[in-house]
């Protein structure tokens, strides 16, 4: 079955995506997931990758939230935690190859590629956490679940 294209038309200022799971799809990646309420507003005051302690505080914090929403049988709120675990790394990786983050200049010209040995570590912890959610067979089988009842 091929995954319908994400959309970006519905009105994520007015739905609640806890009562309207039914209107949450998982999409590729991260997509959605600074839109996508209550839980934007409950997982990003944790999501934080600056130094290797922040970094371990902040995964530890939202794998407990994915933990919570699990025993509350709350795939959307286990599926937005795995997005912010996945875009920790993304991000610490972005940030630990170019400075301030941004790989191109105001006129799309590749900004020079340097190591950011602190932000690499602070990837590495996210990449272990999202290591264990990609093969977590109880996660894997609601997203597969969801999938097949909403697309």
């Amino acid at each position: 079955m091929a995954m319908r294209p994400f959309d970006y038309e519905q009105d994520f200022d007015t739905i609640d995506f806890r009562q309207h799971p039914e209107k949450y799809q998982v999409g590729r990646g991260e997509q959605g997931v600074l839109m996508v309420e209550p839980y934007k507003g409950e997982i990003l005051p944790h999501w934080r990758f600056k130094t290797v302690p922040i970094a371990q505080e902040s995964a530890e914090k939202i794998m407990a939230l994915f933990e919570d929403y699990r025993k509350q049988d709350d795939f959307v709120g286990m599926d937005m935690a795995r997005k912010f675990i996945q875009m920790g790394y993304t991000r610490a990786r972005r940030y630990s190859n170019y400075k301030g983050g941004r790989k191109y200049d105001a006129d799309g010209n590749t900004l020079p590629w340097g190591r950011d040995e602190e932000k690499a570590a602070a990837a590495a912890i996210f990449k272990g956490y999202w290591d264990k959610l990609r093969a977590d067979e109880d996660y894997l089988a609601r997203k597969r679940a969801h999938q097949q009842k909403y697309g």
